[in-house]
Parts: C-alpha cells; sequence; structure tokens
C-alpha cells in the first residue's frame, strides 16, 4: 500500500539509494539527507557496532535475529531501519504502529510465509515506535518471530520492559541506542555543512553558534540538524554567509524538553526529582522541577508527589512540611499554571532544605507487615464500641479508663491486640523537631504500658 495505507513495501533499491526506503529528494529535510547511507557512517552507538557484534549481524543479514531498538529520538533508530531495508537479500515491510490493527499484522504474516514457501526472500517486518501497537496487536507476532517467519524489527523510545509483553521481548535482542556525546553532534554538524547531500559549503557557521547548536540539541542529531537547516535558511534570507550566534538563536527560540509524559523519561525525571529533594539538593530539584514544568506535566501530579514526600521523607522531623505541601497542592488547584509553579517551587524549597526523616514511612511499613503476617488479634474488650444496646452485656468498654480523668492526661492501659502488645512501629530519628518526640516518646510508651508508673509526675511537668 501506499504512505497513506496500513504498511509499505520497500521495493528494490534504485542505483545510489542508501535503502529500500524511497530516496531523498533536494527538498527533503536536511536530517533525512544526511541519513548515513552505510553502518560505518553511523556515528555514536560503538558498543553496539564492535565486529560480530548484533547490530552489524542485522544490518548485513548474517543472522536472522529479531531486534527492538531502543533509544531517545535521533540516536538512529530509523538511520538502521534504512541499513537494513537496503543490505542483504530481503524485502522489508514497514508497518504503521498508529493504523495497523491485527488483522494487518496477521495479512503481512501471511504474505511473508507463502513468499517463504516458494522460495522467495525472507520478510524484515520494522514497525517504528512499536510501544504504541496494542497488547493485541504484538501477541499476534509471536508465533512469526518466534519460527522466523519474519526478523522483527522494532523501535521505540520508551522502556521496553513497559511497553512491550515479555514474550515478544524474550523472543528479540534488545539493542539500547545512546544519546549522542556533544562530539558526535559537532561532527554531524560539521558533515551536514560540507556534504553535498546537505548545505554543500553555502554557508559556514561561527564557532559561538555551532556550540548553541550543539547544546540545543541535547543528544538528539536529528534536533541539531533541523536547527541547523533553519538557521542557514535565515542567513541566506538576510544576504549573509556565515550563521552567527543571533541568527542561530533567531532560528530555534528554544529547546524542546525530552519529556514524554506517558513514558519512562516521565518516570526517570520524577524519580531524579524526589531524589534530589531527599538528598536535600534544593538546586537539583528546583531544575527538576522547572524540566516538568517546562515540558507540560500535569501540575496537580507534582503537587500530589509533594505531599507524599512530605510525609514519607520528612514526617514528624518537619510537621510544618506537610501543611506546605497540602497548601501547595491547594494553591495548585486553585490559581493553575503559570503563577502555581510558584506555590509548587515555595513548597520544594522547604521540603528539600527540610530535616529528614523515614521514621513515619518505617513505623507504617512494620505495622502492615505485621497485619499481613497475621499478628491480628481481636480488639481488647475495654477498647470495644460500647455504645449500642446490648453491648455492656457483651462486655463492651467494661474497664475502659478515659485519659481525659486522670490528671495527667496518660493512663495505663492496654490499646493494641494482644498478639503484638509491647511492638514499637514508630522509632523516631534525632532529626529536627522529632527530636523532642523522640526524648518524650520512651516515657509515654512506658506510662503507657505500665512499665514506669512512677514517672507520672515528670511525664504530667511536661
Amino acid at each position: 500500500m501506499d504512505s497513506e495505507g496500513l504498511f509499505t513495501l520497500a521495493a528494490a533499491p534504485p542505483p545510489g539509494a542508501p535503502s529500500g526506503f524511497p530516496v531523498p529528494g533536494p527538498d527533503a529535510p536536511l536530517a533525512v539527507r544526511m541519513r548515513p547511507r552505510t553502518l560505518d557512517e553511523l556515528v555514536g552507538q560503538q558498543h553496539l557496532l564492535a565486529p560480530g557484534a548484533p547490530l552489524r549481524q542485522l544490518v548485513t543479514g548474517a543472522a536472522p535475529m529479531s531486534v527492538i531498538l531502543w533509544g531517545p529520538p535521533g540516536s538512529g533508530k530509523t538511520t538502521i531501519a534504512h541499513l537494513v531495508a537496503g543490505a542483504g537479500d530481503r524485502r522489508f515491510v514497514a508497518l504503521s504502529a498508529l493504523s495497523a490493527g491485527v488483522k494487518e499484522v496477521r495479512a503481512v504474516i501471511d504474505e511473508a510465509r507463502r513468499v517463504r514457501r516458494t522460495g522467495g526472500q525472507p520478510t524484515v517486518l520494522f514497525i517504528d515506535e512499536v510501544h504504541r501497537v496494542s497488547k493485541t496487536q504484538q501477541d499476534s507476532l509471536l508465533s512469526a518471530v518466534e519460527d522466523r517467519t519474519v526478523t522483527l524489527l522494532a523501535a521505540t523510545t520508551e522502556n521496553p520492559y513497559f511497553s512491550v509483553i515479555s514474550p515478544l521481548l524474550s523472543r528479540c535482542v534488545l539493542l539500547t541506542l545512546h544519546p549522542l556525546d556533544d562530539e558526535a553532534v559537532r561532527g554531524l554538524v560539521k558533515r551536514a555543512l560540507t556534504d553535498e547531500r546537505g548545505l554543500a559549503g553555502s554557508v559556514a557557521l561561527a564557532a559561538d553558534a555551532e556550540d548553541h547548536l550543539v547544546r540545543l540539541a541535547a543528544g538528539d542529531v536529528r534536533k541539531a540538524l533541523t536547527a541547523l537547516e533553519a538557521a542557514a535558511a535565515s542567513a541566506r534570507a538576510q544576504g549573509v554567509t556565515e550563521i552567527d550566534l543571533p541568527t542561530a538563536e533567531r532560528a530555534v527560540d528554544v529547546a524542546a524538553v525530552r519529556y514524554d509524559r506517558d513514558g519512562d523519561a516521565h518516570y526517570d525525571v520524577i524519580s531524579a526529582f524526589i531524589k534530589s529533594m531527599r538528598g536535600s539538593d534544593v538546586d537539583a530539584a528546583l531544575h527538576w522541577l522547572a524540566r516538568m514544568l517546562v515540558a507540560g506535566e500535569d501540575p496537580r501530579f507534582i503537587a500530589r508527589r509533594l505531599v507524599i514526600f512530605a510525609s514519607e521523607d520528612v514526617g514528624m522531623a518537619d510537621p510544618t512540611a506537610l501543611l506546605t505541601a497540602t497548601a501547595a497542592a491547594q494553591a495548585v488547584q486553585l490559581i493553575g499554571l503559570p503563577e502555581a509553579q510558584l506555590n509548587l517551587a515555595h513548597a520544594v524549597v522547604h521540603l528539600a532544605t527540610a530535616p529528614k526523616s523515614n521514621a513515619v514511612t518505617s513505623a507504617i511499613s512494620a505495622a502492615v507487615q505485621d497485619v499481613r503476617a497475621g499478628r491480628a488479634g481481636p480488639v481488647p474488650r475495654h477498647l470495644r464500641d460500647a455504645h449500642y444496646p446490648g453491648s455492656k452485656g457483651l462486655g463492651h468498654g467494661v474497664g475502659y479508663r478515659y485519659p481525659h480523668d486522670d490528671p495527667h492526661g496518660v493512663v495505663t492501659q492496654q490499646y493494641p491486640p494482644d498478639d503484638v502488645v509491647g511492638r514499637d512501629y514508630y522509632l523516631p530519628t534525632g532529626h529536627g523537631a522529632e527530636r523532642a518526640v523522640a526524648e518524650r516518646l520512651p516515657r509515654l510508651r512506658r506510662l503507657v504500658r505500665g512499665t514506669a508508673a512512677d514517672e507520672v509526675n515528670e511525664e504530667s511537668g511536661e
């Protein structure tokens, strides 16, 4: 089918074509025109390019292994697909993850099986953005991949351990592509300036403008080449032959933040955000907050994490942290962005600089663990509800001591069930305001448990 259909079959490449994909025309984007024609032109993935490495075997057709390419945008996944399409004696089918259903997947598999049985070429099935393929569609690929009816080549920017079903993942070799480093991006920018497929020396690039484009790319060479193309067009429009820094800056206002609210980058950034606050690095925490805000993250999500963090990681070391976090969450609801970023930043600064204690987290975790282990005896009779008719006849509430009736406000009485009497779940630290709790709590426990009645007078004086 054509590009408007569900899948395309790459024909034999015409002379000079780098792959079975259409030959890029002179008006194609610079990033497309500069796509490597051979594996030796591929830059930045040296860990995958050793002799005999799976990537080389895949491209040369030396081994019919199915491969999942996982890497950030601009790291070379589609380039590798082009190289595979143009190498070896194979049919190459590209399937659209956005429009193809189970029926179309099975049609490709059936045709691949028919061609193979009649002595035809083996089929390579390329699926870009495989994380967008439904689980049912992935299931339909399993047997064909396992018996090598098709060699699967899938590309994704999302963590395949989250987005690809385990049976399919286990049948493929997972190759992780890394973001290109600055020198690799710089080299490709310089190549595009002089190469006949690129700008062919029509413009020069000032050193500071080059640095700007490399920094803007953040490892995404496609972004760097797109910015270079825009800057070159701007320079030509001004009648100059050198791209200076102001021209480069005007061509592209701001770098797009690499962040997908539904992908693993989302989880990586929020993880870094939480860990920076936990580590009391307020500046790093503000950076990650800014990353999320610029990328369009839902501010309510950020606010919810702050409220959780206030109890999980600050706790009683600074009881006011929860008040600040909750107030920030409410402010997000009432005010919204962009002004609410001030409230979020306020809370982040408070939480990151506050003394830390996970004693509350550890306490509830230990209590839950005991309950799940079966340590959950009946409620002591004197604590049971005694407000309904007949409860007194059952002994409910009999013997209960009301602490407010005692001049000291603390009485000796069993509160937990028998199975957990004497267990200490909450172990306060000496950090911040929790230090005072740590000093008071042992006396409270002795008084409640009846092990130090002589301390009543001392306790009442606090």
